[in-house]
């Protein structure tokens, strides 16, 4: 079970390097999206309506996950060629519950665009950040894709592989199951967890409570990956300024480690004394977010394989 979960993952990574994404067409991300999409509208109760879908709807998907790859299993009748066949289904779907390659492509490319067009750099950063790009400065733009990238690096990598992980040692369906429940969670909450919609109050707790151990993980892995053990002392002295109490972590260690300034307006500004990045700097935050995803996946593996 220990080496089907090892290249699960493997196989995972190498899809995550060799092609990006799946079409959005058929991404279980985007599939499931439009389920939650239904919950979001007004309801009578909307706080009962959240808590019940917040409850049922990461478990049907999780559910659904370990049906394919139990499945895949299953169909196999010699018991080497279900190994494989488990390793290979639960590779792709881990590698559709994963997302390195993408966030860090988008990152640079916006982060490179911020001084040669940044019209072009703010319209690429919306798929990146949740905020208002009309009027960042070019350096205001590095910051956003540095700080994005950081945080996403939690919740669109780490926390899904580290269920996997988990879950994997009861089994390899189990730990797909596991990665699919993570990101349903995550999922939810990123389309309704907002403090105008109370349909997904449920919904941002539970991802709150979920996201705690990865947003410290991605914090140690970025502090690894930039040689800067040094800044996850430093980051505690801003880590608690977004209102997240996760998204500070990966966000305030990577602006100790790089030496830079990164805010959002009217939300926080993590090691305020410092500038906002260089281009230099960016770059090498982005390349940070991505030794420290590599190491994600090689620490899974092993995780997942001991």
């Amino acid at each position: 079970m220990g080496l089907t979960a090892l290249a699960a993952v493997g196989t995972a990574a190498a899809l995550d390097a060799g092609f990006s994404e799946p079409p959005g067409r058929v991404h279980p991300i985007a599939l499931f999206g439009r389920v939650v999409g239904a919950v979001d509208r007004e309801w009578t109760r909307p706080r009962a309506v959240g808590v019940a879908a917040a409850v049922a709807l990461p478990l049907a998907f999780a559910a659904a996950a370990w049906g394919v790859v139990a499945g895949s299993g299953a169909l196999a009748g010699d018991e080497r060629v279900a190994a494989v066949a488990t390793a290979v289904v639960a590779g792709f779907a881990l590698f559709s519950l994963t997302s390195l390659r993408m966030l860090v492509s988008v990152a640079r490319d916006v982060t490179e665009a911020a001084d040669r067009d940044a019209d072009a750099a703010r319209e690429s950063a919306i798929a990146l950040v949740g905020r208002d790009t009309s009027l960042l400065s070019a350096a205001g733009i590095r910051s956003a894709a540095v700080e994005s990238a950081a945080e996403n690096l939690a919740d669109g990598l780490v926390a899904p592989l580290l269920a996997f992980a988990l879950g994997a040692q009861v089994s390899v369906p189990v730990g797909v199951a596991a990665a699919a429940w993570v990101k349903g969670v995550n999922t939810l909450d990123s389309m309704l967890g907002y403090p105008d919609r109370p349909v997904g109050t449920a919904s941002a707790r539970l991802d709150d409570a979920v996201m705690w151990v990865p947003a410290r993980v991605s914090a140690v892995l970025l502090a690894v990956a930039a040689g800067s053990p040094r800044s996850l002392v430093d980051a505690r002295r801003w880590a608690r300024v977004p209102a997240s109490p996760n998204s500070g972590w990966p966000m305030a260690t990577a602006a100790a480690a790089l030496g830079v300034r990164l805010e959002k307006r009217d939300a926080y500004t993590l090691n305020p004394e410092a500038a906002l990045p260089s281009p230099a700097e960016a770059r090498t935050g982005v390349r940070s977010v991505a030794v420290a995803g590599a190491l994600a996946f090689l620490l899974a593996g092993v995780a997942a394989w001991l």
